[in-house]
């Protein structure tokens, strides 16, 4: 999977992130800036975060 998603949790026109995973990790944006670039997340970093946001 290498294309952005949004949550299914997030409400249209929200000010939300945009997530894409990669085969090193996962990359997220801001969708009201996207022309900001994104952060990128090493595998372990995002399983990590997955994992506690989803407690």
């Amino acid at each position: 999977m290498n294309t952005w998603h949004k949550s299914t949790y997030s409400e249209n026109g929200s000010h939300c992130v945009e997530a894409r995973e990669t085969k090193n990790g996962a990359d997220v944006r801001d969708t009201q800036n996207r022309e900001l670039g994104h952060l990128s997340f090493s595998p372990s970093e995002w399983s990590a975060f997955v994992t506690v946001a989803s407690d």
